[in-house]
């Protein structure tokens, strides 16, 4: 797996974490026990440190980045879907962001929020905890309120997969 250190920075990385070896993963970030970083994911901790937390799925195609005065922090048990683009924000435990959305810089999604598929997160925008916030740019919508656990099966999901790939996962050909 493409894993590189920049100068003095080196990713952290869980043993029971599962970085696919398509992924890319560069400087300052920590990855959590049995989180997931799918193929093609970059995490790329250059100008800032990144923290993915426990039990977290980066999937295929997202990007994860930070400034030096934004960190990029995503918490324990979220869900990011495929096509991701996440710079300088914090993502609170149990969320989801969904395919293809975008969440800028200084802006936080609460706990158990799902920012919707294609949403654009406008930088240093508020998403409350257990809110769904969709469109361009992305709106709270009024009077839902994301159940508790959610979105666990995904969770379970991503980790068993995690394990499964560690496992099964062999390269043919070349």
């Amino acid at each position: 797996m493409p894993v590189y250190a920049l100068g003095d920075l080196e990713p952290d990385i869980h043993p029971d974490a599962y970085v696919h070896p398509d992924a890319v993963v560069i400087g300052n970030v920590t990855i959590g026990a049995e989180a997931t970083v799918w193929p093609t994911a970059v995490l790329r901790g250059d100008d800032g440190r990144i923290e993915v937390g426990p039990r977290t799925s980066i999937q295929d195609g997202s990007i994860i980045h930070c400034t030096p005065h934004q960190p990029t922090i995503i918490g324990a048990e979220v869900t990011v879907g495929h096509n991701v683009h996440i710079e300088g924000a914090t993502i609170g435990d149990n969320a989801l962001i969904s395919s293809g959305s975008v969440v800028l810089n200084g802006s936080t999604v609460g706990a158990g929020a799902v920012v919707a598929a294609g949403a654009v997160v406008s930088p240093n925008a508020q998403i409350p905890p257990r809110t769904m916030a969709l469109g361009v740019p992305a709106r709270v919508r009024e009077g839902y309120e994301v159940p508790g656990g959610a979105f666990d099966y995904a969770v379970q999901s991503y980790i068993r997969r995690g394990k499964r790939f560690r496992a099964e996962l062999r390269r043919l050909g070349d």
